[in-house]
């Protein structure tokens, strides 16, 4: 595997950043926009799922790490919930919950798929090589 320099570099990293700007763009109009409580929390919880694999990434431990992208996977199962509320309170089309839950749901299975590999690889350290 190749050395992981930064937490860019990151697959999940990359699609949860795409995940965080669609969340920006749905609440940025409409009814969603004027709901500020979801509206907040929603974009809050976006931006705690980039920022803690980012975060756990740069600590440089590998049990950090861990730690970080369990928080990580909490705030995307809180996104997931939010938008739910959302679609209740008829916020976004059926497509466009459709499409933020696909990508949630992504999110969540990716940063599965790395807490397992690195459970069980002898990597150890930042860079993760």
């Amino acid at each position: 595997m190749a050395r992981i320099e930064k937490f860019e570099d990151l697959e999940v990293w990359k699609k949860t950043r795409e995940l965080t700007n669609a969340i920006y763009k749905i609440t940025a109009s409409g009814s969603f926009a004027r709901d500020f409580g979801l509206r907040d929390q929603l974009r809050r919880a976006a931006v705690s799922t980039v920022s803690n694999i980012a975060e756990g990434f740069e600590r440089g431990g590998d049990k950090e790490f861990m730690q970080f992208l369990a928080v990580a996977k909490g705030s995307c199962g809180e996104i997931r919930a939010q938008l739910y509320i959302a679609l209740d309170q008829k916020y976004m089309t059926e497509d466009q919950f459709q499409e933020l839950i696909e990508r949630t749901t992504e999110v969540s299975r990716l940063l599965s798929g790395f807490m397992k590999y690195l459970q069980t690889s002898n990597l150890r350290g930042s860079k993760y090589k």
